[in-house]
């Protein structure tokens, strides 16, 4: 059984550390993840995809 919890990170972060802590949990780049999330983004009008990021950076904790 993995120990791997997801988290924010505090040295991998550009806004609140949602992407960087995403991207270490599934061991990719976090350039990527963040571009799939502009993507993302701007296919669902922006609106919902800034509104899952508020909510992961209040309910992710920070490592």
């Amino acid at each position: 059984m993995s120990t791997r919890k997801l988290r924010r990170t505090p040295h991998d972060k550009m806004v609140a550390g949602v992407c960087g802590g995403i991207a270490e949990y599934f061991g990719v780049d976090a350039t990527l993840i963040r571009v799939a999330y502009v993507i993302l983004g701007v296919m669902s009008t922006g609106f919902p995809a800034l509104l899952v990021y508020l909510i992961l950076a209040f309910v992710m904790p920070e490592r």
